[in-house]
């Protein structure tokens, strides 16, 4: 039985993998922000612990009591994060703060509190990316930056960490079903004001938001997939899963960029002055 803590676990991609691996007979650690998911979790049988991923203080706490529990941690889960939707100078320097702060500063943080732990178990750590870091689309800048950061952390830390033992998986889900679209929506109808140069294109944007519920995979075929990557010898250092998983990024290396520029203008109304 491995010891196995998951950040984001309140639902969709979080809540599915938390399900598998304690379903696979492992001890989880399920983690979420507010104190209802964290009730719900617990009455459901995890480890269930509030953990804001950006506040210091809590995951030094979490580090103690794991320490003090297990004297060890086999595999972390960064799975916390969400999409910042909308054109990006309406979102500006500050949605990119926000976005970063938990989809990619977190990633950091997180890993670097529970690092004698992971190094004590020789454990693995498994980042959540998105094919969004690959192939980039308009009015999701911030979202799609972050986890092209995800993806170059990914690689720093699988070489960084290999001497002590600890590996480094990243995996970029397709279209996963889950609650992303609609918090995407919300956040995209935040962010776009009626004075915004883009306003006439505000049905693009809520476009790009659903794009991710394009036909998903359902949550628990893709925690599934994770979970049986995770058990691979040895563990690949990026996994594809999800509709949409390998075909986008098939497109943004095969099409060359002004076609591929030309199809994304296209599909978001971006083609006709404004």
């Amino acid at each position: 039985m491995l010891t196995v803590l998951i950040t984001g676990c309140s639902s969709g991609i979080g809540r599915a993998l938390a399900n598998a691996f304690r379903d696979a007979g492992h001890e989880v650690w399920a983690t979420a922000r507010k104190p209802a998911d964290v009730a719900q979790l617990a009455s459901a049988g995890f480890a269930a612990r509030q953990l804001d991923v950006n506040d210091p203080d809590a995951l030094a706490r979490l580090a103690e009591e794991l320490q003090d529990r297990h004297g060890g941690l086999d595999m972390l889960i960064n799975n916390a994060g969400y999409g910042a939707m909308g054109p990006l100078l309406d979102g500006g320097v500050e949605a990119m703060r926000q976005q970063f702060e938990t989809n990619v500063f977190a990633v950091v943080g997180v890993t670097r509190a529970l690092f004698p732990l992971l190094r004590r178990n020789r454990g693995l750590v498994v980042n959540i990316g998105s094919v969004s870091g690959v192939l980039v689309t308009p009015f999701a800048g911030a979202y799609c930056a972050s986890k092209a950061a995800v993806h170059a952390l990914s690689d720093a830390l699988r070489l960084e960490l290999a001497p002590f033992g600890i590996r480094v998986m990243e995996v970029q889900p397709g279209a996963i079903a889950s609650q992303f679209a609609s918090n995407a929506q919300q956040q995209a109808a935040q962010v776009l004001a009626a004075e915004s140069p883009w306003w006439p294109l505000r049905e693009h944007v809520q476009a790009r938001a659903r794009a991710s519920q394009d036909k998903p995979t359902p949550a628990a075929a893709f925690a599934q997939g994770v979970l049986a990557a995770t058990r691979k010898s040895p563990v690949p250092a990026l996994v594809r899963l999800g509709n949409g998983s390998t075909a986008l990024p098939l497109l943004a290396r095969l099409l060359p960029q002004r076609v591929l520029d030309k199809v994304l203008r296209k599909r978001f109304g971006l083609l006709r002055p404004l």
